[in-house]
């Protein structure tokens, strides 16, 4: 009786042990992919709420106001959902936008009025450009069905935001401004420089 006992606490720690390593297993392999989806969209999304921010503060038409404010709400609710998905996949997402995010913040923090509006609404044109992409091939190819799930989910208001911020970039692209917030602009649309490109494939 006392080998029985003893061979089926044996077997239990066994299954236990192989079953563990083989969920490690199975989560290293299908979630790296995702892992690094969520890093991006997490600093990506942070950006967009600290620029919306500053859109509502520094934006010289109320479109423009009122398209920042979209912007901390929406991808505010869509970070908060991010950080609960993370959380239960026990993984660590970044707390703040980086480097080059902070870059465009600090730079966009210095322009107020037309100025602004015309380099902040360009630069949602480029960035929404690329978050459209990078969540449709999250949707279409992640291996992780719960993050392929909010991909899927926040698509559509990203879309959204896209097509809003090519009509605005139409309506702010005109306006006259000061030729430190030409350049700004030159910078942050148009020809992609070099920091714009790095930007690009850290974005999502």
């Amino acid at each position: 009786m006392k080998r029985l006992a003893i061979y089926v606490v044996s077997l239990a720690v066994m299954v236990g042990a192989t079953f563990t390593v083989s969920a490690q297993t199975a989560s290293t392999g299908k979630t790296t992919a995702d892992q690094k989806f969520m890093t991006k969209a997490a600093e990506g999304g942070m950006a967009e709420v600290a620029l919306g921010r500053l859109a509502s503060e520094h934006g010289g038409s109320d479109a423009v106001k009122q398209f920042g404010q979209r912007m901390v709400t929406d991808h505010g609710k869509a970070n908060d959902e991010l950080t609960q998905l993370a959380q239960q996949k026990g993984v660590s997402l970044p707390t703040a936008p980086d480097a080059k995010d902070q870059k465009l913040i600090d730079r966009l923090s210095k322009l107020s009025g037309a100025d602004f509006d015309r380099a902040y609404m360009r630069a949602m044109v480029r960035d929404h450009n690329k978050d459209v992409k990078e969540f449709q091939r999250e949707a279409q190819r992640g291996k992780d069905a719960d993050v392929q799930s909010w991909a899927s989910k926040t698509l559509p208001t990203l879309q959204e935001h896209q097509q809003q911020a090519k009509q605005l970039v139409a309506t702010v692209k005109g306006k006259g401004g000061s030729r430190a917030a030409r350049q700004s602009s030159s910078t942050e649309g148009g020809s992609a420089s070099p920091s714009d490109t790095g930007r690009e494939q850290s974005k999502y």
